[in-house]
């Protein structure tokens, strides 16, 4: 039997389950994907935060304790989820309330009619 290019197993996993780029199989990196809610009208005020705070990505990551991807991934409006212990950790880190950080407005594509 002989092993695809790289290590790699059918479905894009090398052995141990590790995929290319080392995430794991079911990480909230792979779950998310490219896919974005935009029907939710949730909108992510992490850029605002961080820039009036003078503070980086990789400042937020190590006192919040997340790492940068799902960071990144939540500041790009790309997450699905959001722990309370986590929102929790980034309005302690940040100095702010929840609702610095996330707002409801309509949903992208929506044209308000019938309001």
């Amino acid at each position: 039997m002989s092993r695809r290019a790289g290590g790699l197993r059918p479905g894009g996993l090398r052995p141990g389950g590790l995929r290319p780029g080392g995430l794991r199989a079911g990480t909230v990196a792979e779950e998310v994907g490219d896919i974005q809610d935009e029907e939710a009208g949730i909108r992510i005020h992490l850029d605002e935060l961080l820039s009036r705070r003078e503070m980086t990505l990789t400042d937020l990551s190590v006192r919040v304790g997340i790492t940068i991807v799902n960071l990144s991934i939540l500041k790009n409006g790309r997450a699905r989820a959001i722990r309370f212990s986590t929102l929790a950790r980034l309005c302690e880190a940040l100095d702010c309330q929840p609702g610095e950080l996330l707002t409801y407005g309509p949903a992208a594509g929506s044209d308000g009619a019938g309001q």
